[in-house]
């Protein structure tokens, strides 16, 4: 089912959507802290797919980017400034699992970690959690 799904999400405003098409690759977290600025957050949850199985269908079309490595560009609405994901040069799109319409699919639930050792001390000890 998933080789076919087409899963759908945006920005804040709506100005930039997209559509990506399964499978969803290589779901994570990151704590490095690129991906911890990009989002506010003290860690990012991503998926990856292929350029070619990712559509940019808003009225903004594709969204604006910053050049945060060698290797990618981070995504973000040029209206709102919601963070969307990362837009690698080997033709990979990484899309924030928080700019789904639906971000409580199973396929997303992450499958590893990476810069584990970057996240705050509290949050790696659970405390953020009650």
């Amino acid at each position: 089912m998933s080789d076919t799904m087409i899963y759908r999400g945006g920005c804040l405003c709506g100005a930039v959507r997209f559509e990506a098409t399964g499978p969803v690759e290589k779901p994570h977290s990151c704590a490095c802290e690129f991906c911890r600025r990009h989002t506010g957050a003290p860690a990012a949850y991503w998926v990856e797919f292929p350029r070619a199985r990712v559509a940019w269908t808003g009225a903004a079309g594709k969204p604006a980017t910053w050049r945060s490595s060698d290797y990618s560009s981070r995504a973000f609405c040029p209206t709102c400034g919601s963070s969307l994901g990362a837009i690698d040069d080997a033709p990979v799109v990484a899309l924030l699992i928080g700019a789904f319409d639906d971000a409580s699919r199973p396929e997303f639930l992450p499958e590893y970690h990476a810069f584990e050792d970057d996240r705050p001390d509290w949050y790696a000890a659970g405390k953020h959690l009650g």
